[in-house]
């Protein structure tokens, strides 16, 4: 019987469990996780820390679904040492596991730029349940609060804080909000709707100092403005959680360096999820992370599985606006584009266009055609009797198909 370890109890985590038991019935799989709660959905944090869902509504595996599936689940527990050689790991509990094959599926950690007083009380980072808890306490007492970084988690959480009636500052390096995902015109229509609900924005801004003082805490900003917060958000992206796999020796650049099975340098070790390299690509996303781990699972139980990358993609909802980027955003404006803009409905669309080819797409307040959009990039669709009509308020994107 084999022995399957996987230290981390994520997206690539559970992905890699259930695909493990999927190919093998039999063999005893065990997943260490550092946090108190089973498997949640991690995008899903900022409607926790508003109140608009709880715990229970963000879990997506519940203990009884790793019972069905006859995998130990080690919650509070930390692996801190991991010996390749002689085939076990070490708890910070002191106790000992052998494996015959182990995942790394540690993810990643909150990046906290070096700016003086980033460790100051009152200010947080957004990675974890338990971050959003002591968020969530923070702001019971307070009126004001200073997000730093425009990304996604960040801005749905600033959204969340302004639903708790706080008054949100937010500060961006780039200048413009979501610079992964939109370019900027599209950013400035979300940037306007934003203002229109109360955010107020500092963008090509960056923060000199974080100052707690007897009334809370100030940021002061390079350009000399200085913006008062009962409690400040860092949300400048995550970086992989790579401390287990140093320790190893694994071949690391932008993350744990992987081959199309999830195979480490080291020999019978896998990796997956926000820790690791594929292909000189770093992801960083759900849906990577995902694939991953299923790939990672089914070749660590012998099958011949393979991973061949994933269209960076989002459709999801920024601040209760519709949105969906996909692709090559050409955010610099080097390639064609057909775009489509509604003022009045406060809608934004942009298909851009490489060899007659649909390479990327940025749907903002109308996300009409996403399906069709992602299926035409993936599938490398020629579009050239189409180019004419994309900019038709009214296309119709299942002649994509």
């Amino acid at each position: 019987m084999t022995t399957y370890l996987i230290i981390g109890n994520g997206v690539a985590g559970n992905a890699a469990a259930e695909n493990i038991r999927k190919h093998d019935p039999e063999g005893k799989i065990v997943v260490f996780s550092r946090e108190s709660w089973p498997f949640y959905y991690v995008p899903a944090l900022p409607s926790f820390l508003a109140g608009d869902k709880a715990v229970d509504q963000i879990i997506l595996h519940h203990q009884s679904w790793y019972d069905q599936h006859r995998i130990d689940l080690y919650l509070d527990t930390r692996v801190t040492q991991i010996d390749a050689a002689q085939k076990f790991v070490e708890t910070d509990k002191g106790e000992r596991f052998p494996f015959d094959k182990l995942l790394l599926a540690t993810g990643g950690n909150s990046f906290v730029p070096p700016i003086p007083g980033a460790d100051s009380a009152g200010v947080f980072t957004l990675r974890t349940l338990a971050d959003a808890d002591r968020i969530r306490q923070a702001a019971a007492g307070a009126q004001t609060a200073v997000l730093i970084g425009g990304g996604l988690l960040g801005l749905e959480a600033g959204n969340g804080l302004r639903q708790m009636g706080l008054k949100v500052f937010v500060v961006e390096f780039f200048p413009r909000l979501l610079p992964r995902q939109m370019d900027a015109a599209g950013a400035a229509i979300l940037a306007r709707q934003m203002g229109d609900m109360g955010f107020t924005f500092h963008l090509g801004a960056k923060t000199q100092e974080i100052a707690p003082g007897p009334d809370g805490l100030t940021v002061n900003l390079e350009g000399g403005e200085k913006l008062k917060g009962d409690l400040v958000l860092i949300s400048a992206g995550v970086r992989p959680d790579l401390s287990l796999a140093q320790a190893l020796g694994l071949d690391i650049d932008k993350g744990v360096k992987v081959d199309d099975a999830m195979k480490t340098s080291r020999e019978g070790i896998y990796a997956a999820g926000d820790l690791i390299e594929h292909r000189g690509r770093f992801y960083g996303i759900w849906p990577a992370a995902m694939a991953q781990g299923a790939v990672a699972g089914a070749a660590m139980a012998g099958q011949a599985a393979k991973y061949e990358g994933t269209l960076p993609s989002n459709v999801l909802k920024v601040v209760g606006i519709d949105l969906m980027a996909a692709g090559d955003i050409d955010a610099d404006g080097k390639l064609s584009a057909v775009v489509h803009t509604d003022s009045a409905k406060k809608t934004y669309r942009k298909l851009v266009i490489r060899d007659n080819l649909l390479v990327g797409a940025i749907l903002l307040g109308d996300i009409r055609g996403s399906a069709e959009i992602q299926a035409a990039i993936n599938k490398k669709t020629d579009i050239s009797l189409l180019k004419g009509e994309l900019a038709q308020a009214d296309f119709d994107f299942k002649r994509l198909k």
